[in-house]
């Protein structure tokens, strides 16, 4: 969770390192004015809402926060996205825009990839909501509910629907209802790992 500006700034360039976002030159400004990339449009903005709600006090700032909360709803509503602020870790990559809904009780650590068509949430009306590890990889429309954790290093297959907990590092967790298929070394997944 972001609690200063430093963290703000480490979120932002981890974001952008996952994203594979080139660094600032005038050739990549020019070429983000023409054609901006929407996902990290709105991975930026994501993370400025969360430094403003968690950091910034007083008035003026708070009507800004407004403003923020505004921009960020609709570009949310843009790009299929229902997720909240304080959820995700530094190092967000999410890979496509289309629908993907993360209830706000979940917490998912640094470095996750997230692909479309992706549900995780509650089960049932239950407050509980998962809790994922860090350089997690979910894969196109799997579904994650309930009071469950899913641990660091664990990849997340197609379709698959999670809802129980899993303990072990390294794996791939797959099926409907899921479960280990396999053993995965991580950073062949996700690249910036």
């Amino acid at each position: 969770m972001i609690q200063s500006k430093l963290d703000y700034n480490y979120y932002n360039e981890q974001d952008r390192i996952a994203l594979k976002i080139e660094e600032l030159n005038l050739s990549n400004i020019i070429r983000n004015v023409i054609s901006p990339n929407p996902i990290w449009k709105f991975q930026k903005l994501l993370r400025k809402v969360e430094y403003f709600q968690n950091c910034k006090k007083g008035y003026l700032n708070q009507i800004y926060l407004y403003y923020l909360k505004y921009r960020f709803k609709t570009i949310s509503v843009k790009l299929g996205f229902s997720i909240p602020p304080n959820v995700f870790g530094p190092g967000l990559s999410i890979a496509h825009y289309g629908t993907i809904v993360v209830n706000s009780a979940a917490k998912i650590g640094a470095n996750c990839r997230i692909h479309v068509c992706v549900n995780i949430g509650a089960t049932g009306g239950q407050v509980e909501a998962p809790q994922i590890g860090n350089n997690v990889y979910i894969a196109p429309g799997a579904k994650i509910f309930g009071n469950i954790s899913i641990p660091n290093n664990t990849a997340i297959g197609a379709n698959a629907v999670v809802n129980k907990s899993f303990e072990k590092e390294h794996t791939v967790i797959a099926g409907i209802p899921a479960k280990v298929i396999g053993e995965v070394e991580i950073n062949t997944i996700i690249k910036h790992v």
